[in-house]
């Protein structure tokens, strides 16, 4: 591929920061557009004194005009305790900013891809679930500014696309955990983590019997960059996430397992509208991008207690 330009929004977050670091190392300048509203500075702090890396603080709920090749839309708090905080602000990240980086890539006339998300598919009556699986979700639930949102953004891109003729790529990415995800995200692989790490309770929501499938961020990251790399043909949706399905239980058990730690397990209510499960159909991502997870939830975890057992002794 031939160096080109571009742009991250969200592009500070947990996983936007890989993706920055990642399209520098192939040798890309990178145009990184965050608020901070979740992400951090310090995700992206190694990269500032890089001379093919830019940083601008933007909120894409208004428009922004640079000059770039391509663009990956990350921008959205993506844990139910960080879009909850804002609800109204979460829609209009989702909906807005997706009206205005669409307009960018029409005024451009490049790709953009937006990173959607798993949780279009709702509390799934289907599973595994496929591309073609049209969800359950709640319209009017405490979880819906964040499922709707993402929802009216994969229509806006696609009418963007049949109306306007937008090169689009949109992926729905499934549970993904690593290194720089925030202690405090309310997510499951961080909470059960840093609670461990701390000896503290792990709280686990319901039976523990509902399941997620988790993919590391490099995995995931690998997933985006064959995404962008695909002809004007290729629009999506494709699922990107590891088809490797885990109970909660299963999942803290093996966090107290690799931490050594005395953390006790106690149990609490699930909280409303919270799927029961969740596994990504990948066929299509093997198909289309040859794409595949590699890396197992045991050596994810190992190197993601490794980062959180750092970040705790500052």
């Amino acid at each position: 591929m031939r160096r080109k330009t571009f742009l991250v929004t969200g592009g500070s977050g947990f996983i936007g920061s890989h993706l920055c670091e990642r399209l520098l190392q192939d040798d890309h300048d990178v145009i990184c557009a965050d608020n901070f509203f979740t992400g951090s500075k310090d995700n992206i702090r190694h990269l500032l004194d890089n001379p093919n890396f830019e940083l601008v603080r933007h909120d894409i709920t208004w428009p922004l005009y640079v000059e770039t090749d391509a663009i990956f839309n990350l921008a959205c708090p993506a844990s139910p305790i960080h879009y909850q905080r804002d609800p109204v602000q979460t829609t209009k990240t989702c909906v807005l900013g997706a009206v205005n980086m669409l307009g960018l890539a029409k005024r451009l006339k490049i790709p953009i891809l937006q990173a959607s998300t798993s949780e279009v598919y709702g509390n799934p009556l289907e599973h595994p679930q496929t591309e073609s699986y049209w969800g359950n979700v709640n319209p009017i639930g405490i979880r819906s500014c964040y499922d709707e949102g993402k929802r009216c953004a994969e229509t806006l891109f696609f009418d963007y696309h049949r109306q306007l003729n937008t090169e689009i790529k949109v992926v729905r990415i499934f549970n993904t955990y690593g290194p720089r995800m925030r202690p405090d995200d309310g997510r499951v692989v961080s909470n059960f983590i840093v609670q461990a790490l701390k000896g503290n309770d792990i709280t686990i929501y319901g039976s523990g019997e509902q399941t997620r499938s988790f993919c590391y961020v490099a995995d995931l990251i690998d997933g985006l960059v064959k995404m962008m790399a695909t002809d004007a043909t290729v629009t999506g949706p494709i699922n990107l996430g590891n088809p490797s399905e885990f109970t909660m239980l299963q999942l803290a058990k093996l966090v107290i397992e690799l931490t050594g730690s005395k953390s006790k397990l106690v149990f609490e209510s699930l909280p409303k509208d919270d799927p029961v499960k969740r596994r990504p159909d990948i066929t299509k991502a093997k198909k289309v991008l040859n794409w595949e997870p590699t890396i197992q939830l045991r050596e994810g975890l190992t190197a993601t207690i490794k980062y959180f057992d750092s970040y705790l002794k500052r």
